[in-house]
């Protein structure tokens, strides 16, 4: 699938957690209906075939809607479920391990933090970079803030879309105005709201508006 950076404006990470009496799936399904554009399928401690099973699900979903499916870290599984790509975090398989695997037409992203990582992941062969933590997040020990400074260095000089990540909701999302940013990635500003499509709507609107005063 070729990625478009449009493609990026409302980034899903899931995150099981969250979820009550709802598969993943379903709850996929109601961020897609809501808005989401991009679903990135994060399952850290699932077995193989769990994960395997849980992203079977999903895809079924997202091919529905047409909207594109990378897998985290897990190059093996997207190659097994035929997803649209990985992405890989700056501590996990390089973009460039990730793109020997998977060949030229599959999506891989890469987890940026620096100017430095974000050029390596780029010239690696990265179609888009997440960049971050642009806030404080409950889902990551340990991160740094990416400032406005350092997005826009990274956003005016490097050739590929990024999305922010780390902490972005409704209250704070304006703060990103200027970043030069393709669009935002979050999981609980999404998964953990009883009503995921109201959420997701919500976050929609949001990020339409600070992309058209960037």
């Amino acid at each position: 699938m070729k990625l478009k950076p449009q493609d990026l404006m409302l980034y899903a990470v899931t995150d099981r957690r969250w979820l009550k009496d709802m598969s993943l799936a379903e709850a996929v399904e109601e961020a897609i209906l809501g808005g989401v554009t991009f679903v990135q399928i994060r399952e850290k401690t699932a077995p193989y075939e769990k994960f395997k099973a849980i992203a079977l699900d999903v895809k079924k979903i997202t091919d529905k809607y047409g909207i594109p499916l990378v897998i985290n870290d897990n190059v093996e599984l997207c190659r097994e479920i035929g997803a649209d790509g990985v992405h890989v975090g700056a501590e996990d398989m390089s973009v460039a391990q990730a793109r020997k695997i998977l060949g030229k037409n599959s999506i891989i992203g890469g987890t940026a933090r620096t100017y430095e990582r974000a050029l390596q992941a780029y010239e690696e062969g990265a179609d888009y970079l997440g960049i971050g933590a642009v806030f404080n997040t409950d889902t990551k020990d340990g991160t740094t803030h990416m400032t406005r400074e350092l997005a826009q260095k990274i956003n005016g000089s490097i050739p590929i879309p990024s999305v922010a990540i780390g902490g972005i909701n409704n209250e704070n999302i304006e703060e990103l105005k200027g970043y030069g940013i393709s669009g935002i990635a979050t999981v609980s500003a999404i998964f953990a709201h009883e009503n995921i499509r109201a959420a997701a709507e919500q976050l929609k609107a949001s990020v339409q508006n600070i992309l058209a005063l960037d």
